[in-house]
């Protein structure tokens, strides 16, 4: 990235930062992604229970791979052979780990995040339960306010998921919501019975964090998941 750009965008991040600060949620910069799992690794210890969200971000980063190195007690979603049941128990032992880890579909630069999610095992986590909330967050997923993230959610995240799942949600054939614009009467959730096989279907923002410091953000110089 040209130097000038990489300065402006280092501004934006720390304007983030300081915003979430305010709120109680511990954020740092990580300039490169290869740089992640050495600083997720010093915020955990060696026998904790962990557990994830679904999360690209997490495997592109390596953090799949350091929770599965042993140290660990992992209840791991992706392991090969699980059935649907064994998946519904790990997401019902994911409520009381030590930490949980995923990443967030936006932050705001007033120090908000915000996450939609369907089945919502995730914002479920991220709300109540585990010790700890470790969010791997790409710089690319910043924006200036809340709206800005709902629109990115509608525009950029949703659609991306919804193909990767095969959901056969409206987004995997139009590339963008049915409802892609915010007004007072499509802000955050769609019309009643507007798109079937939706995965928005929580929709939850986290402002100021009664824990202190319970919630930590990672924001990587590089672009991640979606």
């Amino acid at each position: 990235m040209d130097a000038n750009k990489q300065a402006i965008r280092e501004l934006q991040v720390a304007r983030t930062i300081k915003a979430l600060a305010k709120n109680n949620i511990d954020a740092r910069f990580v300039p490169k992604a290869a740089e992640v799992v050495g600083q997720v690794a010093q915020l955990m210890h060696k026998g904790e229970t962990v557990a994830v969200g679904g999360s690209v971000t997490l495997a592109e980063t390596g953090v799949l791979d350091l929770l599965r190195n042993g140290d660990y007690v992992f209840y791991d979603r992706y392991e090969k052979g699980l059935t649907k049941q064994q998946i519904d128990e790990v997401f019902q032992k994911s409520f009381s780990v030590d930490t949980y880890l995923a990443s967030a579909n936006a932050l705001t630069e007033h120090g908000e995040v915000y996450c939609v999610d369907g089945k919502s095992n995730r914002v479920a986590a991220l709300l109540y339960g585990p010790k700890q909330v470790i969010l791997i967050v790409s710089w690319d997923k910043i924006v200036p306010d809340l709206v800005s993230a709902i629109l990115r959610v509608k525009q950029i995240a949703a659609p991306a998921n919804a193909t990767r799942l095969h959901t056969g949600a409206f987004c995997t054939e139009s590339g963008k919501c049915i409802h892609p614009v915010c007004d007072e009467h499509h802000l955050m959730a769609l019309s009643a019975g507007a798109c079937e096989h939706t995965i928005c279907s929580n929709y939850v923002v986290f402002s100021h964090q009664q824990i202190e410091g319970r919630m930590k953000v990672l924001i990587v110089g590089e672009s991640l998941g979606y």
